[in-house]
C-alpha cells in the first residue's frame, strides 16, 4: 500500500502574487517541478494542456483519495442495488414467476451493475468538486498560452524561500522561455 511521506503533503493556499515560467515540453515541466521541489519551494503548481504522467511524483504530491471514494461508493451501490431487489422479491412481493426461486440473483445483475456505476460516478464527481473546492470562478488568466500549447510552473508569493528576484532567476535557469511576475 502506498503511504506518502509527511513532506509530500502540500497546503495549497490561493494567492494572486507570484512568478510563473512557460515551458515547451512535458519533459521540461517534469524536470522543472522536480528541481523546484528539491530547491525547497512549497505551494508551487504546474499547469499543463493535458495530463502529464509522472508530474505528480516530480512535484512530491501525495496520491489522491478520490479512488477510495469511488471504490467504497461503488461497493455501497453494488450492495444496495442487489439488496433492494432481493429483499423486494423475497419479502415484500414474493410472487413465484415461471417457477423461479425468490433469489434469482442472475436477474438482478443489470440493475446491480447500473446502480454500482451510478453511485461510484456520482460520488466521484461530488467528491472532486468538494475536495478541489470547485468551481473557482475568481481566478484570472496568467497567460493566454497556458494550457493551450505551453506548460507553466507557478511559484506563489506564499511559498517557502520566496524572493521575487531569486525565483525569477531560478525559473530562467530551468530553461523557461518566458518568465513573468504577477502582482
Amino acid at each position: 500500500m502506498y503511504t506518502p511521506k509527511k513532506e509530500q503533503f502540500h497546503t495549497f493556499e490561493e494567492t494572486e502574487h507570484g512568478v510563473f515560467g512557460l515551458f515547451d515540453t512535458p519533459a521540461q515541466i517534469i524536470d522543472a517541478a522536480q528541481k523546484t521541489k528539491e530547491k525547497g519551494y512549497t505551494n508551487f503548481d504546474c499547469f499543463t494542456p493535458y495530463p502529464v504522467h509522472g508530474l505528480d511524483d516530480a512535484m512530491g504530491l501525495a496520491r489522491s483519495g478520490l479512488p477510495w471514494v469511488t471504490f467504497f461508493m461503488g461497493l455501497f451501490g453494488c450492495i444496495t442495488g442487489f439488496s433492494m431487489q432481493y429483499l423486494t422479491h423475497k419479502y415484500d412481493w414474493p410472487i413465484n414467476i415461471s417457477g423461479k426461486s425468490f433469489n434469482a440473483w442472475f436477474a438482478y445483475i443489470p440493475i446491480t451493475f447500473e446502480f454500482t456505476v451510478f453511485m461510484a460516478g456520482l460520488s466521484t464527481a461530488a467528491a472532486l468538486f468538494f475536495l478541489a473546492k470547485l468551481p473557482r470562478t475568481g481566478r484570472k488568466v496568467l497567460h493566454p498560452d497556458i494550457t493551450t500549447d505551453k506548460f507553466a510552473l507557478w511559484i506563489p508569493s506564499n511559498s517557502a524561500n520566496y524572493s521575487e528576484g531569486s525565483v525569477t532567476d531560478f525559473i530562467k535557469g530551468l530553461g523557461s522561455k518566458h518568465v513573468e511576475t504577477v502582482k
